[in-house]
């Protein structure tokens, strides 16, 4: 499979099309191609029974699409994991090269390294990394937007964007870390954090959107 299929295959589930419909204006704006090239990836994937087609609503994949999907996306945030842990790149650096290295590794490759890092289960931004057979866990999280003020939560994942990634280290955000939901402005506004030290972060309603979290119970 070339590299462009399968980036392609990996935006559909990255984009929910395991269960639900994927339009081609959410796959042309992600992946910054034209709608004729959608289109055209669109027929080829119909062809190879990788996606399926709902007229004027969108795709979404096959059981087989998924699988290969979920091969390339264990590659992928295997390569985070190396390239975070073993050569001190930071969680906003490691997509743009693992997106290069995931095409160009073999299976063994993946599977040592994978042993090397003492087979993780995530990946630098809380992903879940897909097992040996492509099937996934079936954790779910919280967004962040969705909690109520003087609610205890761990972030668990956040969206995978460099230029967010940015933004979460401007605010000394960690994965993994605890905090307590102080406030929610009214009309989308500003969401108040106070972490374990005591320290008060403001967090903007949209980034709120892209933290996943897990509720603590006190």
């Amino acid at each position: 499979m070339t590299p462009s299929k399968e980036n392609y295959l990996k935006t559909i589930v990255e984009l929910g099309g395991e269960k639900k419909i994927v339009n081609n204006k959410q796959l042309l704006t992600t992946l910054n191609v034209s709608a004729a090239s959608v289109t055209d990836m669109n027929t080829k994937l119909l062809k190879e029974n990788l996606i399926i087609h709902i007229p004027y609503k969108g795709v979404r994949v096959t059981e087989k699409g998924l699988h290969l999907a979920n091969q390339v996306i264990r590659k992928h945030r295997i390569w985070e994991v190396f390239l975070l842990e073993k050569l001190e790149y930071d969680w906003k650096e490691v997509h743009a090269e693992a997106d290069l290295l995931e095409h160009a590794s073999s299976d063994e490759l993946i599977e040592r390294l994978y042993r090397f890092l003492g087979e993780p289960e995530f990946d630098p931004h809380g992903g879940y990394i897909p097992a040996k057979d492509s099937t996934t866990s079936t954790i779910q999280y919280s967004k962040l937007i969705d909690l109520s003020p003087g609610e205890f939560f761990a972030i668990k994942e956040v969206k995978d964007d460099q230029e967010f990634l940015e933004y979460l280290t401007s605010k000394e955000i960690k994965l993994r870390a605890r905090y307590t939901l102080l406030s929610k402005e009214a009309y989308e506004g500003d969401l108040t954090l106070k972490d374990t030290d005591g320290s008060i972060i403001m967090i903007s309603n949209k980034a709120a959107f892209k933290i996943y979290v897990e509720k603590i119970y006190i």
